[in-house]
């Protein structure tokens, strides 16, 4: 039970981290930190799907790598509408989804 509501908190971590290690990256508290992945999250399970869809000559172009710029412009846009959380460019919201899903790997990993 606890296992679980800790990895409720581990995308949390992961971008706090993010923020803490990247220039371009400002997360202000854990609270946006929480705010900012819930968002992320949303946006990944509404948005995300239908931006693959639209853009699949695209991926199959590029062998799936334009997935990477979905992911950072749903950062560009999570950073646009939460304040507290700042994104510089498009160049450091890829490094920020890479950094954040790399982090929030090990850490899951740590937790089971």
């Amino acid at each position: 039970m606890i296992n679980n509501l800790l990895k409720l908190f581990v995308p949390a971590v992961a971008i706090m981290i993010a923020g803490h290690f990247l220039d371009a990256v400002i997360v202000q508290s854990f609270g946006i930190a929480i705010i900012v992945s819930i968002v992320l999250g949303l946006l990944n399970m509404t948005v995300k799907p239908i931006l693959q869809i639209l853009t699949i000559p695209v991926t199959i172009l590029t062998l799936g790598l334009f997935l990477i710029i979905i992911d950072a412009v749903l950062v560009i846009f999570t950073s646009k509408i939460i304040e507290g959380f700042q994104v510089d460019n498009l160049f450091w919201a890829i490094i920020f989804s890479l950094f954040v899903s790399v982090t929030s790997t090990v850490l899951n990993y740590f937790l089971d």
